[in-house]
């Protein structure tokens, strides 16, 4: 079976193509035999394309204002030129998509419908930046490759099964009926990490009690018992929760409020400012990026040592809620780009969590391997890095999907 993925991002679109041979999925993640991402913001003038397959890597330059023009280019790469990998377009089994915002109707992954496509796009509000370039991808493999099965598969379901107490916000319950609560993100992600963490460990999903820490530029915390997410930072959009890159994650509702009255601000600048100016950006006046905060604490920038302290301290007591949700932790999972990269955020995490004995191999935390354990042999918790793999999660629930039908 040929699966492609697309995985769109706000300003991005990655996609990739799986092809799985036998009756069964494999136990690990093949590598895929064609990969593409585009930047549509690479350059004020352009965006990017990059193409590998057969060992080849190329890039073309691409006109962001047409877009689905660009994602058919994209896809004729698959069977034209250095990159071919493909006789026909046809020759796709399903294409699956990732899906930030599902809302409340869709608890697994879906074939796309003409019903499926308006919800997604009257969730637009709740996914602004995501949400519409979900419906990009469509329309545009709708034009391409005509009537293949497609399948969308949602950021929120995974934590579908979250019990109402965890679900609802303490407002007027009409406003719950009325569809808002708590839906959560990164889904897809933290259920394949649950996953792939009991498979490491050898024991079963059902027998563990899990918090995944998905941390990258937007960022997640899931608590997981009896392979079910009863727990999770983000909410009704993907603002609530932890500190991130560039967005605040939760505050106290009632700063909004004052910002309206006294300073005149309306609901798009609040918008820009929570979501695009906050978080490490916000405090180290600077950037975003961990990687940079990193660099910049090391030559004694004070402000990144702030942004650095608040975003550990953030993490942790979020940590604290899912670990009360539980009643106790068997493991601790760390992944995505600052999850899986950055060696001092794992540590100082870590350390706050010292009392319930969870220890860590400081050499092996420094250099973890992929998919690899961390934490000394004598710790009560077990602490792990894992890869996230999204793209192939997508292609395990397309493959799965397709067998069903």
């Amino acid at each position: 079976m040929k699966i492609l993925v697309l995985n769109a991002g706000s300003s991005s679109q990655k996609s990739c193509l799986y092809e799985i041979t036998g009756e069964k999925l494999p136990e690990n993640p093949p590598k895929p035999i064609w990969e593409a991402a585009i930047d549509w913001t690479a350059n004020d003038n352009y965006g990017l394309m990059e193409i590998a397959a057969n060992g080849v890597k190329k890039e073309i330059k691409l006109d962001p204002e047409k877009r689905l023009e660009s994602i058919a280019k994209m896809l004729e790469t698959l069977r034209k030129g250095e990159t071919k990998v493909i006789e026909k377009l046809s020759d796709i089994d399903v294409v699956g998509h990732r899906v930030v915002h599902g809302g409340s109707d869709y608890s697994e992954a879906t074939f796309i419908t003409d019903k499926v496509k308006a919800t997604i796009k009257n969730l637009i509000p709740l996914a602004p930046t995501h949400n519409p370039n979900h419906l990009e991808g469509i329309e545009a493999i709708e034009q391409t490759l005509g009537n293949v099965a497609q399948i969308a598969v949602f950021d929120t379901a995974f934590h579908s099964k979250m019990p109402k107490k965890a679900a609802i916000y303490p407002i007027p319950y009409e406003w719950f009926e009325k569809g808002i609560r708590r839906y959560g993100f990164h889904g897809t992600s933290h259920k394949y990490c649950a996953q792939k963490t009991a498979k490491i460990l050898g024991k079963s999903l059902e027998s563990l009690r899990l918090i995944t820490c998905h941390l990258g530029n937007g960022a997640s915390l899931a608590a997981v018992r009896n392979g079910i997410s009863i727990n999770t930072t983000m909410g009704f959009t993907p603002l609530e929760g932890l500190m991130m890159g560039t967005r605040s994650g939760s505050i106290d509702p009632a700063i909004l409020i004052y910002l309206m009255r006294e300073y005149g601000l309306d609901a798009e600048k609040l918008n820009i400012m929570l979501n695009k100016e906050s978080g490490l950006k916000g405090i180290s006046g600077k950037s975003g990026d961990m990687r940079y905060i990193d660099t910049a604490m090391q030559e004694g920038d004070e402000r990144a040592q702030l942004a650095f302290d608040i975003y550990i301290h953030q993490l942790c007591c979020c940590i604290g809620k899912m670990l009360a949700s539980l009643g106790g932790i068997d493991v601790l999972v760390f992944t995505a780009g600052i999850g899986e990269r950055s060696a001092i955020v794992r540590e100082k995490t870590c350390e706050n969590f010292e009392f319930l004995g969870l220890k860590i191999d400081r050499e092996k935390n420094i250099k973890p391997g992929i998919d690899t354990e961390i934490s000394t042999s004598n710790s009560k918790v077990q602490v792990l890095v894992v890869h996230t793999e999204e793209d192939w999660a997508i292609a395990c629930e397309c493959w799965q999907k397709m067998n069903q039908a």
